[in-house]
């Protein structure tokens, strides 16, 4: 069954929100718990669904990602029919690049055409989570859905920034409104309301025929939130599959997050930290893949100084070494230094950072390759004085590749931001 299903994956987002961390890389492509890459979540859902006809659809500073999948999503057999292939705009249809998650589908409709299946699962690249996409294709055929969509409870406050679905007592849905204002509450229970998590299984030829109206559609913006979904509920029987509980193989966590912000993303990282993570990476049967590293194990060790290294409640990737330094609740990834009497507190260190000796950092997110020079201290009150970072309408501070030199050769001072990124010109 799921043999007959091709697999689209929607990782063409600019990721504004994410800024710093997206200057060079796509959102899929940003770092996560250490050694994984948010992409890494979706892509390995599917695999262990059953899902082996998989296109990817990236777009903007794809070059990250693309390497990714080329080193650690190699896997399949294409003599089988297996498949993962990167599908950049081709320009197939007009001279445009990608409009919308609907537009970036209809440029490729020639693949859907071809494949000869029967379902299309339609997935975003940016989420992270742990899902048996096999139940919801089986939920799909049962129900003889044109359209199925992937749904969870969460509160009304949230869900404003979801599209929120109204079903019957049948999971049919019979209304649908992206972001609204005030959302569909639950029927018997007050102040919770169904949002689309923007997982898609469409019949192929409902898939077809939907994006050949709305591409004549002058009016539509191209996207499935807005246009598609609304459309086909008038014509469709489209169902919500709710997600949440043991379903399939997965143990039962019901974790999603959408870590399109600094704030999001950070608090997501965070999750990982817990006593009890509410995301569970530890399932023997359904681990999450990534492009492994060839660095040596993680070690501590005493400084150069005879300082005495601390780990407390943070995970460790391969290659890092403490030495000396004192590190809590906190995400290192591979290749990390912590050197002596150095303190990392509530903070998430990407591959090949070094914290120099008696440097301080706290509720940081360091980019990439940065070196932090020794004695520095990094933390919200510090913030106005660390040229070419940025804060966190919460407070965290991201430190970008090339801080080092940044702080060397410019005067740009740091600004506060909530949705984007805005930087105060140099004086």
């Amino acid at each position: 069954m799921m043999n007959e299903a091709l697999t689209l994956i929607l990782a063409g987002g600019v990721g504004t929100r994410l800024f710093p961390l997206t200057t060079d890389r796509a959102k899929p492509a940003v770092p996560f718990g250490g050694q994984y890459r948010i992409i890494d979540f979706t892509l390995s859902n599917c695999l262990h669904s059953g899902l082996r006809r998989i296109l990817v659809l990236p777009q903007y500073k794809s070059h990250s990602m693309m390497k990714h999948l080329r080193d650690g999503w190699s896997i399949f057999n294409p003599s089988l029919g297996e498949y993962i292939t990167p599908v950049p705009p081709q320009m197939r249809t007009n001279g445009s690049w990608y409009q919308g998650t609907a537009d970036a589908i209809y440029q490729n409709l020639y693949l859907l055409e071809r494949s000869g299946a029967d379902n299309v699962v339609i997935l975003s690249g940016d989420h992270i989570y742990r899902m048996d996409y096999a139940e919801m294709v089986r939920f799909h055929n049962e129900s003889e859905s044109g359209l199925t969509v992937a749904c969870m409870e969460v509160s009304s406050e949230e869900a404003r920034g979801f599209g929120v679905v109204s079903v019957d007592d049948n999971r049919l849905i019979t209304a649908f409104n992206e972001k609204p204002e005030h959302p569909e509450i639950i029927p018997g229970k007050p102040g919770r309301s169904l949002a689309s998590m923007g997982i898609y299984v469409f019949r192929r030829e409902v898939l077809v025929d939907a994006l050949r109206q709305d591409h004549v559609n002058e009016k539509s913006s191209h996207d499935f939130g807005c246009d598609i979904l609304p459309g086909l509920i008038q014509s469709q029987n489209v169902y919500a599959y709710r997600f949440g509980g043991a379903q399939g193989r997965v143990t039962a966590d019901g974790y999603w997050r959408d870590v399109g912000t600094v704030d999001s993303y950070f608090e997501a990282n965070m999750d990982l930290l817990r006593p009890v993570p509410p995301l569970d990476l530890y399932q023997s049967n359904w681990p999450i893949r990534t492009a492994m590293t060839l660095s040596p194990p993680a070690r501590t060790c005493n400084g150069l100084c005879g300082t005495e290294p601390r780990l407390i409640n943070s995970i460790i990737s391969p290659g890092a070494i403490v030495s000396g330094g004192n590190v809590a609740n906190s995400i290192l990834s591979p290749d990390v230094r912590v050197e002596g009497g150095a303190q990392v507190v509530d903070s998430v260190l990407f591959a090949g950072v070094t914290v120099g000796t008696g440097s301080h950092l706290s509720r940081c997110i360091v980019d990439k390759g940065v070196t932090i020079p020794p004695g520095t201290t990094i933390n919200f009150e510090s913030a106005e004085n660390l040229p070419g970072c940025v804060v966190s309408e919460k407070g965290v501070i991201v430190i970008p590749k090339g801080y080092s030199d940044w702080r060397q050769h410019t005067k740009q001072p740091v600004s506060i931001v909530s949705e984007t990124v805005v930087l105060a010109e140099k004086e």
